[in-house]
């Protein structure tokens, strides 16, 4: 973890959620209540379609509520798209930009993703913004040139500590099962702090970064231990209270 900094979990459901599963987000505000929250911050991105109802389930809880992506305009033509302002509108606090599989599905770019940040945070969001490196940019070890290009090519000039998060995310390990050495990690957001402190100055130094690629209850203590790693993104282990709680709880002994 950074000194001084509070870390944030938070899970991304993907494209997956209907109503029946509101039952998890009633159980994970009510399992993040107590001192704990004061000291860890808690976070659940579902699919745009619950965004408003769970803000409404969390509205007596610290749990925020977010979006996964956004466009970004403001408004216009843009069929099948939302905006960080309807996503603010619903009471929704973050968003989620370019994540891996915007960035393979979609063909996002840095540019797109900068843009899309700059929108949240126009909306008064907090842009959660995704990098990471591919299974053959690891094995051409290209794994730090890829993080600096991607962090200065989808950050705003307006990020700062408050408005913006790093989510470190080897695409290799998303949803495989796979994780990067203790080693590994600890190196990789050594040099995106530097970076960032490069860029951004005492900004840089409070800026949370998060891990995420196959976190779960059982890796979570040791990962979210490593200097540097100021919390999660977490995916299908976000799905179900429990294992989200778990992860969450794992900070009941680092911040003791």
């Amino acid at each position: 973890m950074t000194p001084d900094v509070r870390p944030l979990v938070a899970g991304n459901w993907k494209m997956n959620g209907t109503r029946e599963c509101l039952t998890e987000i009633k159980a994970m505000a009510e399992g993040v209540q107590g001192a704990l929250s004061e000291k860890v911050e808690t976070l659940i991105c579902p699919p745009a379609t619950l965004i408003y109802v769970a803000t409404a389930l969390a509205t007596d809880s610290p749990l925020q509520i977010g979006g996964q992506d956004c466009h970004q305009k403001a408004s216009g033509a843009h069929t099948g798209d939302i905006s960080a302002e309807m996503i603010a509108d619903c009471f929704g606090t973050y968003v989620i930009v370019g994540h891996s599989e915007r960035r393979t599905d979609h063909g996002e770019t840095d540019h797109i993703v900068r843009d899309k940040a700059a929108a949240a945070h126009d909306a008064g969001l907090t842009a959660i913004v995704c990098i990471g490196e591919t299974a053959d940019q690891r094995d051409a070890y290209e794994t730090l040139d890829v993080l600096k290009r991607q962090i200065f090519g989808s950050l705003p000039p307006g990020a700062t500590a408050e408005n913006t998060v790093i989510a470190y995310e080897p695409v290799w390990a998303i949803g495989t099962g796979l994780t990067p050495t203790a080693t590994d990690i600890a190196v990789a957001h050594s040099f995106m702090r530097a970076e960032l402190v490069e860029f951004f100055g005492d900004e840089g130094r409070r800026m949370r970064i998060l891990y995420g690629g196959s976190v779960k209850p059982a890796n979570a203590a040791e990962l979210m231990a490593i200097d540097n790693v100021d919390g999660a993104l977490i995916g299908g282990a976000s799905l179900k209270a429990k294992d989200f709680l778990a992860i969450y709880g794992v900070y009941e002994g680092l911040t003791a």
